[in-house]
């Protein structure tokens, strides 16, 4: 390991302090330019007050153990007083907004727009990354600088590129992204009158339409941060990305993992986990049902997860670099199975990629003891199962199982409103 790579590593560990985040070589140099000047408030202190609030809410929202007159555990699940109880939370109430200066021209002349697509697409095929393709990580760039708009504040959204910022970055659920970011950074400097914010977005549409995705008309015009100063003064917060695990049940054994599902074979506590991705992040947002479904079938068919960054591992579907309704027929007609760090039983079966990191748990396409299972390597997050648990939510995955066509257009339609909340567009 390089010098270089190993200051990069390091200072990952001291932010991140459980979750180590890989970089290419080729980028390194990249990523250490584009480092800026760090927050007043340190962002090792708000990762890991994340942490302990993700670990309090989750065991608050577990069923209840007790011990009787006999020394045994008893369970009383809570579930449905838990879903009542985070339904009625609000994740932002503030009303502060703020006017930044604008430190790029916001006016993009056609010819040199069609110069960047250009650009971009070349881009897009990279068999130095995973699975040959940029598109999904560019399109996860896309997403998780936008999915922080709060709507009752006006706050967060893919207007201003927070992520170039040491506190927006280092928020666990961006954690890997540092790499898309550097692979942009050359078109920046070739193409500077486009801000960072717009060129983000313009990216992951280039991604749409090169991997078979719906073509997104794009509008330019978003207004990078100046600088830091925007995440206290908009009382920003870890948070507002969905968690995969956030309020289920954390405390249960990983060689006893059975002990997670309830009799119908759904994580105990996933109704708390479904209000999570609901209220607190996609309502707050001001989407309906069909477009978190939509957003979630369109967006998840890309790529895959990494237990160096997310802490998850493998990918949703067999060809994560095309378009397809392929999550949505998957989630519906496969079978699923639990597992952890410790299901070593994978690595029989080809399947190691699929092992989360410890402490993790994700759904697998894979049962132990089916050594001539040709399935492709294949998983699921809680936060993806929610879409069959939830009787509102399958409606529509069943409707996009059935109907690439229509996915693809509303996709489409919601990952356009996703990526212009809060651009003052419409």
């Amino acid at each position: 390991m390089t010098k270089g790579a190993a200051l990069i590593l390091l200072l990952s560990i001291l932010i991140r302090s459980i979750k180590v985040v890989s970089f290419q070589p080729t980028v390194l140099t990249l990523i250490c330019s584009a480092a800026t000047t760090s927050s007043k408030t340190s962002s090792s202190e708000l990762y890991n007050s994340y942490l302990d609030s993700l670990s309090a809410t989750a065991t608050a929202a577990c069923p209840q153990h007790s011990t009787n007159s006999a020394g045994a555990t008893t369970t009383t699940n809570t579930a449905d007083d838990t879903h009542t109880a985070i339904t009625s939370t609000s994740t932002s109430t503030s009303t502060s907004t703020s006017t930044f200066t604008n430190t790029v021209s916001t006016t993009i002349d056609p010819h040199t727009l069609s110069a960047i697509r250009e650009e971009l697409k070349q881009l897009m095929d990279n068999p130095s990354w995973d699975d040959g393709s940029l598109a999904p990580i560019l399109i996860r760039l896309a997403w998780h600088s936008s999915g922080t708009y709060d709507a009752t504040s006006g706050t967060g959204g893919s207007n201003g590129a927070g992520m170039r910022f040491q506190t927006e970055a280092a928020d666990p659920e961006n954690a890997g992204l540092s790499v898309a970011r550097a692979f942009l950074e050359p078109i920046k400097k070739k193409f500077p009158q486009i801000s960072y914010s717009d060129l983000w977005i313009l990216a992951a549409y280039v991604g749409l339409e090169h991997t078979g995705g719906p073509v997104i008309p794009f509008t330019p015009g978003r207004v990078d941060h100046p600088d830091e100063s925007y995440w206290t003064t908009n009382r920003m917060s870890y948070g507002r990305l969905p968690a995969a695990e956030k309020y289920l049940c954390p405390y249960t054994p990983t060689d006893q993992l059975s002990n997670s599902l309830d009799a119908t074979g759904k994580l105990i506590g996933w109704e708390g986990l479904c209000s999570h991705v609901r209220n607190e992040v996609f309502y707050r947002m001001g989407f309906n049902d069909q477009e978190i479904v939509a957003l979630l079938c369109g967006g998840h068919v890309y790529g895959r997860c990494h237990p160096t960054f997310s802490g998850y591992a493998g990918p949703w579907v067999e060809n994560p670099t095309r378009f397809s309704n392929e999550y949505a027929t998957d989630m519906i007609e496969d079978e699923w199975t639990l597992v952890s760090h410790d299901d070593t039983w994978l690595d029989e079966q080809g399947a190691a990629e699929l092992r989360p990191a410890p402490g993790n748990r994700q759904f697998v396409n894979k049962k132990p003891g089916n050594i001539d299972d040709d399935e492709p390597n294949q998983m699921m997050l809680p936060t993806d199962m929610i879409l069959a648990w939830d009787p509102n939510f399958r409606v529509y995955l069943e409707m996009y199982a059935a109907d690439e066509g229509r996915l693809k257009n509303d996709f489409g339609m919601a990952f356009k409103k996703l990526t212009e909340l809060g651009c003052g567009f419409w």
